[in-house]
Parts: structure tokens; C-alpha cells; sequence
């Protein structure tokens, strides 16, 4: 209503372009409905359409169900991420699966709390407790192969996102200790370097890397927090992927370590991230032009 009662077209322009281009989930969002794309038309991962309807239909219902009962605002974002990552790493043959799986990714968010903080990152509980329960349904993260081109691509849009949520130094810390984990596994065997290098470029890590461990409502607030969290899940993820021979190391490693995060508040107190909010219109200070005014909020 606000929006609508802004003054000029100027000021409505600005509205939109802030909502749009400075809240992270949008980027998130365009990324991986790319990705799905991309992958579908381009690297045969086979996603039946009714996997991807049945996962994002029953995410969003959960979603618009909770708020509901909560009486909050409902908010198509944060429920579409959840389900678009788990219609890109979770397979199964059962649509009931797929359902089940939107479904328990978006109710622990609700029912699974501590300090006001959900503790799992829903599209990892999702796929990892289907996965666990059924044996119709497992994580799928070789399709992604490991071409080198493919890599980077990820790394850029990864980069983007993770910068705009403020999460590049989790993300970037992750990536360092896994790196230095498997390159020294490799210099311990006696693997030749292009091995690591090949694991290192795998986009099922990076997609993980870049969408799945760096959401900053399920990490620790704290900096120092964040950064030693990522010690731990590459450390476990190593150890399940070449001691347990589970190539989906990483993405157990995070259901393992999610509840260790209240901990890891208390050690490193600081303020909880919150989504960014954006101004429905543009007031007019005193001694504030409007000009002046927009250039203040754009910064």
C-alpha cells in the first residue's frame, strides 16, 4: 500500500529495483531453476516432470500451512530454494517420495528449533532422511560429472549468491579444508594431483558448497563460528566419502553436524543473520531531499 501511494515513478522504480536485485533468494532462485534447466537439456539428469512438481507443490503448501498456523506472512522464497535444490540431488520413482520429501524439508523448519533458529538446512533433511528411510529414493550427486567448464560456471554463481547472502567466507572456508583434506590423502597414497583436481571440480561439491552449507539460517552467526562449523562437516564428509565409501559424504557430514550449531553460537556469540528488508517507500527526512534520499538507500 505504501508502494502504491509512492510519490513518483522514480521513487516505485527504486522500490523494485531494491527488492529485486538485493535480496540474495533472488539470485538463488534464477540459479538453480537454471541449473534444472540446464540440466535437463543439456546433461540428461532425467528429472521427470512430476518429481520436480511434486517436490516444489508440496514444499510451498508446507510452507503456506505453517505461516499460516503461525499467523506469518507467507513467503514463496525461502520454501522454493529448499525444494528446487532437493529436485536437483534427490532421485527416486515414487512421487508419493517426492511429496514426503518437500514435506519433511519445510516442517522441520517449524518443528525443529532452537533460539529461535531452525538447526537442519531443509533441503538437506529432506533428501537425507528420505534417502535414510526408503530404499526407493538416494542422493544423486555424480550426475554432475566433473568438467572443468562446469566447475567454473558453478564457482561464478556461487560466488555471486554467497557474496550477496554474506556467506563467501563459510563457502570459501569449506572448500579450503576439503581441499587440503583429499590433496593430502592423495600426496599420502601417492595419487597423481590431476585426482584431487578432479574431485575438486565435481559440481555436485560445489553445488553443495555454494547453495546447500552456505545458507546463513542454519550456520553459526558468528564469523569464527561459521569458519570452524566448516572444519568440522569437510573433516566428517571426508572421512564418510573415502573411509565409508559414500559418495554423497558431504551432504550426511551436514545433517551430522547441524545440531552442533547452538553450540557453536554459545562459543562464538554474535547477532543471528536476518533476510534483508527493504523499505515499502521512500519518506523525506528533514533537511533531506529526495534525491539525496534515494542515494542514502542505495548505498
Amino acid at each position: 500500500m505504501d508502494f502504491i501511494r509512492a510519490q513518483t515513478f522514480r521513487e516505485k522504480a527504486f522500490i523494485v529495483w531494491r527488492f529485486c536485485v538485493l535480496d540474495p533468494r533472488h539470485y538463488q532462485i534464477g540459479i538453480l531453476a537454471s541449473l534444472i534447466i540446464l540440466g535437463i537439456s543439456q546433461f540428461g539428469f532425467h528429472i521427470p516432470w512430476w518429481h520436480a512438481l511434486a517436490v516444489i507443490g508440496s514444499g510451498l503448501g508446507t510452507q503456506f500451512v505453517g505461516d499460516k498456523v503461525l499467523r506469518r506472512k507467507f513467503d514463496v522464497r525461502s520454501p522454493l530454494i529448499s525444494s528446487l535444490s532437493l529436485t536437483l540431488l534427490l532421485r527416486t520413482g515414487s512421487v508419493s517420495l517426492s511429496i514426503a520429501a518437500g514435506i519433511l524439508a519445510i516442517a522441520a523448519k517449524y518443528l525443529i528449533r532452537v533460539n529461535g533458529k531452525h538447526i537442519f538446512n531443509p533441503a538437506n533433511f529432506g533428501i537425507v532422511i528420505v534417502a535414510l528411510l526408503f530404499t526407493g529414493a538416494w542422493v544423486s550427486p555424480g550426475q554432475w560429472g566433473t568438467a572443468p567448464l562446469l566447475a567454473l560456471w558453478f564457482a561464478g554463481l556461487g560466488v555471486l549468491v554467497t557474496t550477496k547472502a554474506k556467506s563467501l567466507d563459510l563457502t570459501g572456508a569449506f572448500l579450503g579444508f576439503y581441499a587440503a583434506l583429499i590433496f593430502g590423502r592423495a600426496l599420502w597414497v601417492g595419487d597423481p594431483m590431476t585426482i584431487p583436481m578432479h574431485q575438486m571440480q565435481s559440481g555436485a561439491l560445489l553445488l553443495f558448497a555454494f547453495f546447500m552449507i552456505s545458507d546463513p539460517k542454519t550456520t553459526p552467526n558468528a564469523r569464527a563460528g561459521r569458519i570452524a562449523y566448516t572444519a568440522v562437516v569437510a573433516l566428517i564428509g571426508f572421512v564418510l566419502q573415502f573411509a565409508f565409501y559414500q559418495s554423497a559424504g558431504v551432504i550426511y557430514a551436514l545433517i551430522l553436524t547441524a545440531p552442533f550449531v547452538p553450540l557453536f553460537d554459545k562459543l562464538f556469540p554474535a547477532k543471528a543473520y536476518q533476510w534483508p528488508t527493504f523499505p515499502q517507500s521512500l519518506s523525506h527526512p528533514k533537511g533531506v531531499s529526495h534525491d539525496e534520499n534515494i542515494k542514502i538507500l542505495a548505498e
